[in-house]
């Protein structure tokens, strides 16, 4: 700053000539500086793989995706949430009065078209990537990582959560079980599997920031 004032102070008792060379010094010296700023900020801006979290209820993936967010300066997206505020109706109130199946075509439309194309955490549904050709479409829109635990944690965590209506039954526990074990192999084969079974948010965090920058390297989406 001083040396700029310093030419700025010499340009003006100087002659006309020489008072336009220092100037047209300065301004290129000022425009390259400014490109070279910008250039980084557009590099720091850089557009990258939606990261989607899949698993059964109760895994997770709200809490930790949210994390996620924040330490990678991502957008926070559920998908349950997008699709309440589109139907304004609550998830309960969409099976009771549209039915299940018309809240898995919510689920795909969601995934088609209804979020950013980069830069977000996506939370989904229990049920979304078990639906037929989904694990498929989302491997297409980023790179999937299925979040999982013992059906003994599900059953404690679910229970804290009535907006549920898949467990708005008379015995939740055996029906936990029950879908766990119809969905497991579809969880499986949807992308890298990470336990989420007695360890911290953080830690589960930096498992998964790792497990994403190796398939963003190796190019796995």
């Amino acid at each position: 700053m001083k040396a700029c004032v310093i030419v700025e102070l010499f340009c003006q008792n100087s002659c006309p000539n020489l008072n336009f060379f220092f100037h047209t010094l300065f301004y290129r010296a000022l425009r390259k500086e400014f490109c070279t700023i910008a250039g980084v900020n557009q590099a720091n801006q850089q557009i990258k793989p939606n990261l989607y979290l899949v698993g059964f209820m109760g895994v997770g993936k709200s809490a930790i995706g949210r994390r996620l967010a924040r330490e990678m300066g991502f957008e926070f997206v559920d998908s349950d949430d997008q699709i309440e505020r589109k139907v304004g109706k609550k998830i309960p109130q969409i099976f009771e009065t549209e039915g299940e199946a018309r809240f898995r075509q919510y689920e795909r439309e969601f995934i088609e078209s209804g979020h950013k194309a980069g830069n977000c955490i996506v939370s989904c549904g229990g049920g979304l990537v078990v639906q037929s050709g989904m694990s498929e479409l989302l491997k297409t829109k980023g790179i999937v990582i299925c979040l999982f635990a013992s059906a003994d944690t599900i059953v404690e965590r679910t229970s804290r959560n009535k907006n549920r209506p898949l467990l708005n039954v008379e015995n939740p526990a055996d029906r936990v079980r029950q879908l766990l074990a119809e969905r497991e192999p579809i969880y499986m084969n949807s992308g890298a599997c990470i336990s989420t079974e007695g360890r911290s948010i953080v830690e589960v965090v930096r498992h998964i920031k790792r497990t994403y920058a190796q398939c963003v390297r190796k190019g796995k989406w």
